[in-house]
């Protein structure tokens, strides 16, 4: 399809057999440590499927959920969103997935905290300051 604005398909994570449930813990994108204490939220406002889920200072992406569009990428300011391909997304799989399942959902951004540019690309953020306390969520 020449002119496509498409990202190319990862076999590995697009094409499930039926009846997977990501029991191997893969998604297509996964939220890392840089929305720690940033949670901008822009991904949150192009997400197609509503996929984000909101903890008190982070989001997640569900592994169930997520189609693997990628417009959420690059509309993050603290590029914290990485395909689950990236070496950076090792880590957060696990997290996302879990707490996907346990946070509530949010399909309307809400304003950054106040420091969210100062605590952006601030080091060891997850030992630091994540917190496993859900958000709020669409109230």
């Amino acid at each position: 399809m020449s002119g496509s604005s498409r990202p190319p398909l990862r076999p590995s994570v697009c094409i499930a057999a039926e009846g997977d449930t990501h029991q191997d813990s893969r998604m297509t994108y996964v939220v890392t440590e840089n929305c720690i204490r940033c949670k901008y939220m822009d991904c949150v406002s192009v997400c197609p499927v509503d996929c984000f889920y909101e903890g008190e200072n982070m989001l997640v992406i569900h592994p169930d959920e997520c189609i693997d569009c990628g417009v959420c990428e690059p509309e993050c300011p603290a590029e914290a969103i990485v395909p689950d391909s990236d070496p950076a997304a090792s880590d957060w799989i696990g997290l996302n997935e879990r707490y996907a399942a346990l946070w509530p959902n949010i399909s309307v951004a809400k304003q950054p905290p106040a420091d969210a540019a100062a605590m952006d690309g601030a080091p060891d953020k997850r030992n630091l300051y994540f917190s496993e306390r859900p958000g709020d969520g669409d109230v």
